[in-house]
């Protein structure tokens, strides 16, 4: 039998080392099922290159080249108005994933239909906490076994095409963690494949990969989520990145938690257990 198809993006952006270890890996991790897409933001010049070094790999199937900035929202858009895969995927130009995690997770899917989301775990093995995230594992249709949570991280991911379909585009109030719960809510099941596929999150300062060894470099290239917080120190860096990943095994499953008067009084919690990490 055929595998179903799978449509993976990724966004490139200023990033030029990273780039060309993150997308080589993605295209050698993959078979002929999967198209690989990628978005270019901005105009560095040495990162567009190296990603046109890539564009005769059979995996390769489309480059758009966008002079503006436009972030995560409009070319997750792209690739999920235009792919006509069963499945979508991003991978970050940060991260490389590991070997056979389309397979897996694809197999995974099948098994289950009530999977929506399911991703590979970008954290260190320093970060897994049994004691807390124990109770969170399931095992499921087929003997595969899951990390519950009502989302995952926006890449190295399987979602399955019914989705979107379902709920439709990334709407501008919402980010891909909002689009995750919003799925929960309507009963789909997400999480991390479990034993780990891990994502070497190279942003992650305790990544052999990491191109983060000093604050400057912290401030030069800023991930996402250090410029969000206003991160500028790196071991403040390192710290919030151990704390996401506590706060994604402590979370709770129920995904009304993350709306209204619960949602408020659990990022009181959150910011509280933050102050103490």
């Amino acid at each position: 039998m055929t595998a179903p198809e799978v449509d993976v993006l990724m966004i490139t952006f200023r990033r030029p080392h990273y780039t060309e270890m993150s997308l080589a890996r993605l295209l050698d991790s993959v078979d002929e099922s999967v198209r690989v897409w990628v978005w270019h933001n901005g105009e560095d010049a040495e990162t567009l290159d190296v990603v046109r070094s890539f564009e005769d790999h059979p995996r390769f199937h489309r480059l758009h080249v966008s002079p503006e900035n436009q972030r995560l929202r409009a070319p997750t858009n792209w690739l999920w108005e235009n792919a006509e895969g069963a499945y979508l995927s991003k991978v970050d130009d940060d991260c490389l994933v590991p070997e056979r995690w389309v397979e897996t997770l694809r197999e995974a899917h099948e098994a289950e239909p009530r999977f929506g989301v399911v991703g590979c775990w970008r954290f260190q093995d320093e970060d897994f906490l049994p004691n807390v995230a124990g109770p969170k594992i399931e095992t499921f249709s087929g003997g595969h076994r899951l990390l519950r949570n009502c989302w995952v991280q926006g890449s190295g991911y399987l979602m399955k095409r019914e989705c979107v379909e379902e709920l439709g585009l990334l709407g501008e109030e919402y980010s891909f963690t909002r689009y995750c719960i919003r799925l929960a809510e309507r009963g789909w099941l997400n999480g991390f494949y479990f034993p780990f596929l891990k994502e070497d999150h190279m942003d992650d300062p305790r990544s052999p990969n990491s191109d983060l060894r000093s604050d400057q470099d912290l401030v030069d290239f800023a991930p996402l989520g250090a410029q969000a917080d206003g991160v500028i120190d790196l071991e403040a860096w390192k710290k919030r990145v151990r704390w996401n990943a506590r706060m994604v095994q402590e979370a709770p499953l129920d995904p009304r938690w993350f709306s209204g008067w619960r949602r408020r009084l659990y990022r009181i919690k959150a910011q509280w257990l933050r102050r103490g990490a």
